[in-house]
């Protein structure tokens, strides 16, 4: 796995790792992982901690990483989960070269295996429904009993299995169970199911099967065909670990390969579960998969999270063996601290008010040097254009101001950023009393924020030129669900949406520069928080830009004053 600091001790698996390659159980001394997602969904945070460990393995001890897609269940697959989950990971800076698979590949040889065990005296068709395996199988305290069909003949196993295979019989009707020990104390290895009958068009081998093994069959043999060493999970598959020993020390599997477990990414604020997040896609409580406010990776890049920020995270949060959750408020650190370094500082107003300076000449126009990231010094400036008629923030301006409020008010000197000094001197109201301009004078001797005479002012607002600034939607986007745990309360995590989980601003001005920015790009507003430009919706003629997070984590903050 990735880490910037070389210093760290080595994680549980990096031991396993090099206790083989020192011992001789490595074949060929060549370190070899997989990273296995199910097509049924986009990626999500959760599984970025699983490429940035097998990837990274795989690199640091010199051997490859296999990208698998464990295309076992059609009904709920689709090429463009399979497209998104290529892209993800490329967005992430992994590479799996050559070696990209799918559990498809290797269909034929799974039902040659199949026939197999089942000439073998080691696998039978059950007519069990579904509700009855259930019954049949026990519970945790108490063992399973056989199902009637567990002694039927070997010919008659291969002959219903041949009719399974030619669509003879419909879905739910027989299933392929292994012959293994329904008095097991692990469930799943009750004669667990091997194959099933699924009338589903698959994305890559159309209408050629209407079989599909199970994932606890496929997975294993797809990893021995493979040549894995060391298949790296998460801990639900703790249990499932019995399961995969069996599969692949099935007779003529000629490669043993075998399996880990790590603690999977819990975040709290945040639904990992594709189901859970499907549904909210489905019904539209979001955009779409890569809506900002999802967890998924593409939802993350579209909100502006650096690739960098998020292994950052991953590093920082380790690799262990207990179930734990990280706090939210850590990956918003990390993500801060990167753009801090990278986002380009610009100008922008949010809730616009017009100050007129009335002494600053009509139709002029300066032109101020701004830099552009002052946490590097390689990054240069770019300029800003100043008129007599400018915005600030609405918040900027007070005209009856309270105790300790700095900004501009009637007879107060402010500093403009990177342009002079000003005095508000008036206002200007519509009819219902709501101030709808300011007027100010300028010290023309205090040009690029000093005066002449040293004397210091308190406040300094950020602002835009009214006659040069480029409207946009800036959409405001902060956690999808406000409460820790999603649905604890009260069983229904859609309870917990956060009603301000997008605030949609439509009359924004941002300086000329931004209007330069590009799908990418990294992005400060000025006071305002880090942004990027929105990669769907932007336009030339309609700029739409996404806040990535807030400067500060007012979350944390708001929690303090609430005593949490």
């Amino acid at each position: 796995m990735e880490n910037t600091k070389e210093e760290r001790p080595l994680n549980f698996l990096e031991k396993i790792i090099e206790d083989d390659l020192k011992n001789g159980r490595v074949p060929n001394g060549e370190i070899v992982t997989r990273f296995p997602p199910e097509p049924n969904g986009y990626l999500h945070i959760g599984h970025i901690k699983s490429i940035c460990i097998n990837f990274g393995l795989a690199k640091k001890y010199g051997g490859r990483c296999h990208l698998r897609l464990d295309d076992t269940n059609p009904a709920k697959e689709d090429m463009e989960y399979i497209d998104s989950i290529k892209e993800d990971i490329r967005w992430l800076g992994f590479d799996w070269g050559n070696y990209e698979y799918y559990a498809s590949d290797y269909y034929d040889q799974l039902y040659e295996i199949a026939v197999r065990l089942i000439k073998e005296g080691k696998a039978y068709v059950d007519s069990l429904s579904a509700e009855q395996m259930k019954e049949y199988r026990g519970t945790l305290t108490e063992p399973g009993k056989n199902s009637p069909d567990r002694d039927r003949p070997i010919e008659e196993n291969l002959r219903l299995f041949e009719e399974m295979k030619e669509g003879k019989h419909p879905e739910g009707s027989y299933t392929l169970r292994a012959k293994i020990d329904m008095a097991s104390p692990n469930i799943n290895m009750r004669d667990p199911a091997l194959y099933r009958i699924k009338f589903a068009t698959h994305p890559r081998t159309g209408d050629k099967w209407c079989i599909y093994p199970m994932y606890d069959f496929t997975h294993p043999i797809s990893d021995a065909i493979e040549g894995i060493t060391h298949s790296i999970c998460t801990l639900e598959f703790e249990d499932h670990r019995p399961a995969y020993d069996w599969a692949t020390s099935i007779d003529g599997i000629e490669h043993t390969p075998h399996q880990y477990e790590f603690a999977r990414l819990n975040i709290n604020y945040l639904l990992m579960s594709k189901r859970k997040l499907l549904y909210l896609v489905n019904n539209n409580f979001v955009t779409g998969w890569d809506d900002p406010r999802m967890p998924t990776v593409s939802g993350i890049r579209r909100r502006g999270y650096s690739p960098e920020s998020m292994k950052d995270f991953v590093s920082r949060v380790g690799v262990a063996k207990v179930e734990g959750v990280v706090d939210y408020s850590l990956m918003e650190f990390c993500v801060r601290e990167d753009l801090n370094k990278r986002a380009k500082r610009l100008m922008a107003v949010l809730d616009p008010l017009l100050v007129i300076i009335d002494n600053y000449p009509e139709g002029k126009t300066e032109y101020f040097d701004a830099e552009n990231n002052p946490e590097d010094e390689t990054s240069g400036t770019h300029k800003i254009a100043f008129s007599k008629h400018i915005y600030i923030e609405r918040e900027d301006f007070m005209e009856t101001p309270v105790k300790g409020y700095h900004r501009l008010y009637i007879g107060n000197e402010i500093r403009l950023k990177h342009a002079y000094y000003i005095t508000a001197t008036g206002v200007e109201k519509d009819e219902s009393g709501k101030i709808t301009a300011v007027h100010a004078t300028y010290d023309p001797l205090s040009r690029g924020g000093t005066s002449e005479d040293g004397r210091k002012v308190k406040g300094t607002s950020h602002w835009v030129s009214r006659d040069h600034a480029i409207k946009a939607e800036v959409r405001q986007y902060d956690k999808l669900f406000k409460a820790e745990n999603p649905g604890a309360a009260t069983g229904n995590y859609l309870d917990d949406l956060n009603p301000d989980s997008l605030i949609v601003i439509e009359n924004a001005y941002v300086e000329e520069e931004a209007g330069k920015a590009k799908v990418g790009d990294y992005l400060q507003f000025i006071r305002n928080g880090y942004y990027c430009v929105d990669s769907k919706d932007s336009r030339e003629d309609h700029l739409v830009f996404n806040r990535t997070c807030t400067l500060k984590d007012s979350w944390a903050k708001q929690k303090a004053k609430m005593g949490i």
